[in-house]
């Protein structure tokens, strides 16, 4: 069973929707999420747009990387992706170190329609590249 670790700071948003879905690809992974300065709740709005792709990631907790530090990993990947925004460095026993950087959907401001759409675009690119993730490193096929 490959292991693999989604690190990024609030634990909030781009990790836990990266969670979800290298979840819901193969249930067989083990997946786990963390954050730097973990907020300690998933956002709201980032459990809303999961479940309109079908998948439920509200019973997902924010927790500090001090947690996952004694395991070993195949993969951590980090997701931040502002140049604001200082990524972890995870200093456990890793297989592979990647970064797939995404902007931070919770900083976005202005309209209700406008906030969610920017939820929605980075749950769509965080499917799409942690998909091409999957298929590229923990599949031996290539569709």
């Amino acid at each position: 069973m490959k292991k693999i670790l989604i690190l990024c700071t609030g634990n909030s948003c781009r990790s836990q929707m990266a969670h979800g879905f290298l979840q819901s690809f193969d249930k067989n992974l083990y997946v786990c999420s963390a954050g730097t300065n973990p907020s300690g709740k998933v956002n709201e709005r980032a459990i809303e747009v999961m479940k309109e792709v079908g998948v439920d990631i509200s019973h997902h907790t924010s927790d500090p990387v001090e947690k996952y530090l004694h395991e070993e990993w195949d993969f951590v990947i980090t997701v931040c992706g502002g140049a604001n925004e200082a990524c972890p460095t995870f200093l456990g026993k890793v297989k592979n170190r990647l970064h797939i950087g995404f902007d931070d959907p919770s900083e976005a401001s202005g309209t209700e329609e406008y906030v969610m759409s920017q939820f929605r675009k980075v749950r769509d690119q965080i499917k799409e590249s942690f998909y091409q993730f999957y298929r590229e490193n923990l599949t031996n096929t290539i569709e």
